[in-house]
């Protein structure tokens, strides 16, 4: 059974930081992609920030210039450093993983429980 546990959020003012991370926990072959969304009420589930296996990103227009996703493929952890934050950014935080848990069963695609970051002063 693959889990994703995220920490990290919370409350912060506009113009602060917050690093968030995911780690993959469970029987694993390969992690071949990671990924932040996130979900402000009323609105759609959007990306942030993406990163594959080989450290390719891919970053949500809001987002560029002022995240950053990272990976430790040795930890199976993904991480987002948020710079800069407006009060926006105020959404529940979802890490996403597309595992492969062995090479027959091929690859699913996995969610973790969310993590909230409040931006007010």
């Amino acid at each position: 059974q693959v889990q994703l546990v995220e920490s990290g959020g919370g409350l912060v003012q506009p113009g602060g930081s917050l690093r968030l991370s995911c780690a993959v926990s469970g029987s694993i072959f390969s992690i071949d992609y990671m990924g932040w969304y996130r979900q402000a009420p009323g609105k759609q589930r959007e990306l942030v920030a993406g990163i594959l296996s080989g450290g390719i990103t891919n970053y949500a227009d809001s987002a560029k210039g002022r995240f950053t996703i990272s990976r430790d493929n040795a930890k199976n952890t993904a991480y987002l450093q948020m710079n800069s934050l407006k009060p926006e950014d105020t959404a529940v935080y979802y890490c996403n993983a597309v595992v492969m848990v062995t090479p027959r069963l091929g690859v699913n695609t996995y969610w973790g429980q969310g993590t909230q970051v409040t931006v007010s002063s």
